[in-house]
């Protein structure tokens, strides 16, 4: 981090005497916290929240489709620049942090650059993006959501967690979100997966071979913009057009930035779908790596690095929200659910698990 190199070089050991402090500080915080309570499963699922599933959208086609080296002025246009700045360790807002007493300076440096580079990665096509996005009949069950082609053969199964913190407001799965497979409503669910970083690696190497370790990291940060600037763009076009839920949308950036739309993509990895391996299922249902070129590797990672992949819910109630930490009792059923041993769900599962 050039921030953190910067305070090292000014402060030296009375910057690493802040940290320590801050740190003290954080451990008698955590220490002082009243223990969370946690219900089991079935009380938990007694909880859920409750929704009407009667204006369901169906999608404009079912099945899959492919855009392949997308614009990336277009996709430019979307990018979130307050997210390019916190990767940078500059806390605050754009375009306020341009203006800012302190930071606004070096900020304005650094936008600048980013300005010159983001010009010659349009104009020159530095690297390609490439998305694949799937529409498909959905129902939930037991936590979960099956994916159906027109012969009502499951074609998938996505596994979800509960919250399982004792709380008054409902303990929310992601499956809540859709009908269930008892109302004998068809209800449905966008799956995606896209990459910016294709050609990436060598165009960092041919920057540190020139010493110039700066437009390296900047070419990085970039990258994971355009990924995220592309997601909300592929959102989009799945709300106004190819699923068409929200066809009459008119929001601005901000607006977009600040999620003021209809529906939500959960990416797989994030709080509320914290089991990366669910992408495997993703990869299997639509051929990803063959199709765009987005591979996983054995621990679910994807490559290239600046990839996002994740799930579409229309139903206007739908919200993001973390899963927190669960109970044996439904690392159980989940492992059940996944058909895998409880050990294996275990290590999917280690940053969620409320047990040793």
């Amino acid at each position: 981090s050039v921030q953190i190199s910067k305070k090292l070089l000014e402060k030296g050991d009375y910057f690493q005497e802040e940290i320590a402090q801050k740190y003290e500080k954080l451990r008698n915080t955590y220490n002082a916290r009243k223990p969370k309570e946690y219900i089991s499963l079935k009380e938990a699922e007694s909880n859920k929240i409750l929704l009407d599933f009667k204006n369901i959208k169906k999608p404009k086609f079912l099945g899959e489709k492919i855009l392949k080296n997308y614009s990336l002025k277009e996709i430019a246009e979307y990018i979130d620049w307050t997210f390019f700045f916190n990767a940078w360790e500059f806390k605050g807002h754009y375009p306020e942090i341009l203006t800012d007493p302190k930071k606004g300076t070096e900020a304005t440096k650094l936008f600048d650059d980013a300005k010159k580079m983001l010009e010659k990665i349009t104009t020159e096509k530095w690297f390609t993006a490439n998305a694949i996005i799937g529409l498909y009949r959905a129902n939930s069950h037991d936590n979960c959501i099956s994916i159906y082609d027109k012969n009502n053969t499951e074609l998938a199964k996505f596994h979800f967690l509960r919250q399982q913190e004792k709380k008054k407001t409902p303990n929310l799965c992601l499956s809540d979100f859709i009908a269930p497979r008892n109302s004998g409503i068809d209800d449905y669910i966008g799956v995606f997966a896209l990459g910016t970083g294709f050609e990436l690696n060598e165009k960092i190497k041919e920057f540190k071979q020139n010493n110039d370790d700066y437009s390296a990291i900047m070419l990085k940060v970039l990258s994971d913009r355009f990924a995220e600037a592309f997601a909300e763009l592929i959102h989009e076009r799945i709300r106004k057009e190819f699923w068409g839920y929200a066809e009459d949308e008119n929001l601005s950036k901000e607006d977009l930035q600040k999620v003021k739309y209809k529906g939500i993509r959960p990416a797989f990895g994030y709080p509320s779908i914290p089991d990366h391996s669910e992408k495997q299922i993703a990869w299997n249902l639509m051929n990803i790596t063959e199709k765009i070129g987005v591979e996983l590797t054995e621990n679910f990672s994807m490559k290239p690095v600046s990839s996002v992949s994740g799930l579409i819910f229309a139903n206007e109630n739908s919200k993001y929200f973390g899963t927190g930490k669960v109970s044996k009792d439904q690392t159980e059923i989940y492992a059940k659910n996944k058909n895998i041993d409880l050990k294996t769900a275990e290590q999917y599962l280690s940053q969620n698990l409320n047990y040793k």
